[in-house]
């Protein structure tokens, strides 16, 4: 970049451009969420059949595009705005230099060279003539043995402090400062031209009108490449608090201006997205960007696997030589594995993604991503809401248990959709979100667990709920300080857990530390479903008021985790909720397994296991069926 470059440059042009990115942006993500959740749905209505999936497909190409745009727009801004931001410093020099040096009635001339005036004392009966310097920016410091200070930019300095002294016209010492001003001004307008030149050029898309895996790929490619551009810029921007509580997340995120809110989303989707307090539109917004990274990674990944397929068998031989048989090679089940893993993961985005493209089925409402990463404690992390909890008079939020992963979580996302129709309908005019929460290391029934000499599965120890607990905790109450902020009221709040996900319940009231997790549990009602013990003796061991401690499970002979979790010696998760001891109010259930809380007939009969749980979500107490 050149003087005149510099000094015609209007940075407010970059900023009105990033604005203009913003908005379409903005239009973008609209028009994304209009025909996810009311064309779509409205569609349902009308259409069925081949029809229905025919125009629901086309609608998900076309709010995938619309998905794509918002996403890159984004990044566009905010790289518009961290260029702005980047040459905002050299321009004010630039100017200042140029201003004192007009002031003082020396020339800036069009190369950026200085003219000064004649000046001084006479020599040889004559004034020391003017004339003109250029100036040279400073670089990098230097260790060379020709600096014996060490620095290349301090030996420069003194050498210019000498010329000038020994100069006789004093005004070339000054005409050299400014001239240094202008050129310091000028290398760093050009370092940051050159910086982020090629990395706007990486923004621009492809030519055609399909959004590939590949095109996803790369959004994932031009956000780090953003984001290592705008190390300066994003510094400007206060940061999150270091492992900040709920309400110091939701307060730091209040503080930020809607620039800076949209500049920091768009470039650390997967930081705002896990952060608790924040509110569900924006951890959402952020979560799916990770999910279309993911997927789009992951299917790449698959491919590109399963083009090195090894070779499956060989044939295997007895020391005398006598062939035995073919046996799969260790290569191949190696290989095996990674696909599996692979797969899995796919086949767990492809269930949330599911979900998305269900709204308005049943009346469901739109979805919220609240928490996702597919390698989160290796089992992977889903955190999804049916309706919006910050804004919903009823939020259900259920734990699943033993065996939860990414890759079957499907099933878990369905009885949370359950719970959604069924509390729907018995609320009354009032809005209810249900929300699934995955967000610990579910332990392995296959799994043993090895203690002492005996082999035992994991689910009878505490070791996944105690780690686990805090995270649930933390989630509960970034729900309480998100709905206070959105609708100035807490709501009614119902906790539920199912299996080994009560237990973790349990951990998550011990997981109490002062300063951070304050009080009993933000929950209004707790719900224990085939519970094998909650780390608890007493109902009261848990905060919740008297009787809104809940607890149902099928007879032994059809679900018999709750029997194992009260034989003496097997696991250490405490007195079973469904024991009279406890003090809970017993839920009647016509459950016939250890999963059939959920069960919906085939004709669209909720059982009644779903319905007592539905009629606690929505706070209508005196309809429950008791045993």
């Amino acid at each position: 970049m050149d003087y005149a470059t510099l000094k015609a440059l209007k940075i407010s042009e970059f900023e009105e451009a990033a604005d203009g990115y913003r908005a379409a942006c903005d239009m973008a993500s609209k028009a994304k969420d209009r025909i996810e959740n009311e064309i779509t749905a409205g569609m349902r209505k009308q259409l069925e059949g081949k029809a229905l999936d025919a125009a629901a497909g086309e609608l998900r190409d076309l709010a995938t595009n619309f998905h794509y745009t918002q996403v890159e727009c984004g990044l566009i801004s905010t790289a518009l705005n961290a260029l702005a931001a980047d040459l905002t410093g050299p321009k004010k020099a630039l100017d200042a230099a140029v201003a004192d040096a007009e002031a003082a009635n020396f020339a800036v001339l069009p190369d950026g060279s200085v003219r000064y005036p004649a000046g001084g004392e006479k020599v040889d009966g004559k004034v020391p003539e003017g004339g003109t310097v250029t100036g040279s920016a400073k670089g990098a410091g230097s260790s060379a043995p020709i600096d014996p200070a060490g620095d290349a930019n301090d030996l420069a300095s003194a050498l210019e402090r000498q010329a000038a002294n020994i100069h006789p016209n004093p005004n070339f010492g000054r005409a050299v400062e400014f001239a240094n001003r202008i050129a310091q001004a000028i290398s760093d307008a050009t370092e940051a031209d050159a910086r982020w030149a090629p990395k706007l050029r990486a923004l621009k898309a492809d030519d055609d009108l399909t959004v590939s895996k590949e095109d996803w790929a790369d959004v994932h490619a031009d956000t780090g490449g953003v984001r290592a551009g705008a190390k300066d810029y994003l510094k400007s921007i206060e940061a999150p608090p270091k492992d900040g509580s709920p309400a110091q997340n939701a307060a730091w995120w209040q503080g930020l201006s809607q620039e800076e809110q949209e500049s920091y989303l768009s470039l650390n989707s997967a930081t705002i997205g896990a952060m608790d307090g924040l509110p569900a539109t924006v951890r959402d917004e952020a979560n799916r960007v990770v999910l279309r990274d993911e997927q789009s990674s992951t299917a790449i990944a698959l491919q590109k696997h399963l083009s090195g397929e090894p070779k499956r068998y060989e044939m295997k031989y007895t020391l005398r030589g006598d062939p035995i048989g073919e046996r799969e090679t260790d290569e191949w089940k190696k290989w095996n594995e990674e696909r599996e893993r692979l797969q899995g993961r796919l086949d767990g985005m492809s269930a949330i993604q599911s979900r998305f493209n269900e709204t308005g089925r049943e009346g469901l409402p739109e979805a919220y991503l609240l928490g996702f990463d597919p390698e989160g404690m290796g089992k992977g992390k889903v955190i999804l809401a049916n309706g919006n909890p910050d804004t919903a008079d009823h939020t259900a939020i259920y734990v699943p248990g033993t065996g939860t992963n990414l890759r079957g979580i499907e099933g878990d996302l369905n009885r949370s959709e359950a719970l959604w129709v069924q509390s729907n309908k018995m609320a009354g005019g009032a809005t209810v979100s249900t929300i699934t929460w995955f967000d610990y290391d579910a332990p392995l029934s296959a799994k043993p667990y090895t203690d002492g000499g005996g082999l035992l599965p994991e689910a009878m120890y505490d070791d996944q709920a105690a780690e686990g607990g805090p995270n649930l905790r933390a989630f509960l109450d970034g729900n309480r300080e998100a709905h206070l902020v959105a609708s100035g009221d807490k709501g009614h709040t119902t906790l539920m857990g199912h299996s080994y996900g009560t237990t973790l319940i349990g951990d998550a009231v011990k997981s109490y530390s002062p300063g951070f997790f304050d009080g009993p549990l933000k929950a209004d009602d707790i719900i224990a479903v085939g519970s094998p013990g909650m780390q608890a003796d007493h109902a009261a061991d848990l905060g919740v008021e008297p009787g809104h401690m809940w607890a149902m499970a099928a007879p032994s002979s059809k679900d018999q985790v709750p029997l194992l979790g009260s034989l003496v010696g097997l696991g250490d998760h405490g007195v079973v909720p469904t024991d009279p001891e406890f003090g809970a109010n017993i839920m009647e259930t016509d459950s016939q397994d250890h999963s059939g809380y959920w069960d919906v007939s085939e004709n669209g009969n909720a059982s009644v296991s779903l319905k007592n749980q539905a009629r606690v979500i929505v706070g209508d107490y005196g309809k429950v069926t008791v045993e």
